[in-house]
């Protein structure tokens, strides 16, 4: 059975597209019931969202599917008096509430955390946004890609003939999610002694917390960082290699692992060598150093390569490509990629990650494939007293 350490805990997830899902994603997938809560018609736009047409027209996206299993949806109009009546009602019985709107749109609306503590003092109010709720850039709109360019990590991306560069997947959602998902298991750590607590969360100050070293060579030592492409600037020979037949990463970090490095290869003599005898000698001649080594290097494959490498005691490995790496044997004997036959609202088999964790030797997992719109609104409404009759009614005034 499958470790659940927030089971009992309820959710309400408000959040759309990624960062506020991927937080909920996280959180449905260590136990909580995370019911997410979606505009009738349309839901989270994610929905619409793939390369798939036909799944974006049947508001079963596959940007949806990617960080939605485990999780209820039910339709809600905050903007009719109705809804947010209803809404306060479920507020009442949840331990959780996550959005990700842009700061004082809850308020307006009349469902801000001022008024849904009221109702519920032991309330976690988690609010994720682009820049904050305070401060001379919280009402701007953010997406990812605003958020690497002003984060820095654009800057630093690429080569110095490239940058700058934009990260190939939306990191900074990503990053502002698991911060989400982090604080919210810490504040539920702590309603016993605090009770409920407001978390705000900025996706351009939590990517920089994960910048440290590159933040503090600047805060400390005053050194701008520059784009350093797939070398690694503290170490070398550090970075991507070429050899017979593909690049391989290498890093030779330690004088041991460089040692090892020169005996594997047979380049004995670059130990010696009055360019590459100290730590810093190699770094100041990283590119000769490189040039070198790839001339051996590429008297082998990759594969050739690592497995001597590893063996050794040399860090190295592959550079694969997504489809690569989901078939890797490291991959798939770690249960990290879930499948879901006949999933409702697609009519197909179809297979998401989990989460990069193991509590107690098992992988953390949900049950159930993403909901379709509005797949549970009987189950959750009539939880909470109402009528098939009231429900239905609810519908047909469009609060639901």
């Amino acid at each position: 059975m499958a470790v659940k350490p927030l089971q009992g805990t309820r959710v309400l997830d408000l959040t759309n597209v990624l960062a506020g899902p991927f937080c909920c994603h996280q959180l449905a997938h260590l136990g909580a019931e995370v019911v997410k809560v979606e505009v009738p018609g349309r839901g989270d736009l994610a929905r619409q969202l793939g390369p798939e047409q036909e799944l974006n027209d049947r508001l079963m996206g596959i940007s949806f599917l990617a960080q939605n299993a485990g999780k209820k949806s039910i339709t809600l109009n905050l903007k009719h008096e109705k809804g947010v009546d209803l809404f306060k009602s479920i507020t009442a019985t949840a331990d959780v509430v996550v959005e990700n709107f842009r700061p004082g749109v809850m308020e307006r609306l009349g469902v801000g955390y001022d008024m849904l503590k009221k109702v519920n003092p032991r309330l976690v109010y988690c609010a994720i946004s682009g820049y904050g709720q305070d401060g001379p850039m919280r009402d701007m709109p953010a997406y990812d890609q605003i958020i690497q360019g002003m984060s820095g990590v654009m800057s630093i991306t690429g080569t110095p003939e490239s940058a700058p560069l934009r990260v190939g997947y939306p990191l900074c959602d990503t990053i502002g999610g698991l911060t989400a998902a982090m604080a919210i298991a810490a504040a539920l750590n702590a309603r016993e002694t605090n009770g409920g607590s407001f978390i705000d969360v900025s996706m351009l100050e939590a990517t920089l917390a994960t910048m440290g070293w590159v933040v503090s060579n600047f805060l400390i030592s005053g050194m701008a960082p520059k784009p350093f492409g797939n070398e690694n600037i503290t170490s070398s020979p550090s970075g991507t290699f070429q050899t017979k037949d593909a690049p391989l990463n290498i890093a030779a970090n330690k004088q041991e692992q460089f040692e090892a490095l020169c005996a594997v290869t047979g380049r004995e003599d670059l130990l010696s060598h009055p360019d590459f005898v100290t730590r810093q000698d190699r770094k100041t001649n990283r590119n000769a150093l490189k040039d070198q080594l790839e001339e051996t290097l590429r008297e082998k494959t990759a594969a050739e390569w690592a497995q001597a490498f590893n063996r050794a005691g040399i860090p190295s490995g592959p550079v694969l490509s997504v489809p690569e790496v989901l078939r890797h044997p490291q991959i798939a004997e770690r249960g990290m990629v879930a499948e879901f036959k006949s999933a409702p609202g697609i009519g197909r088999d179809i297979h998401i990650v989990r989460t990069g964790v193991k509590l107690d030797g098992q992988a953390p997992r949900v049950d159930s494939a993403p909901p379709q719109l509005g797949e549970h609104n009987l189950e959750v409404y009539q939880a909470f007293g109402l009528s098939p009759a009231e429900i239905e009614g609810l519908q047909e005034q469009g609060v639901i």
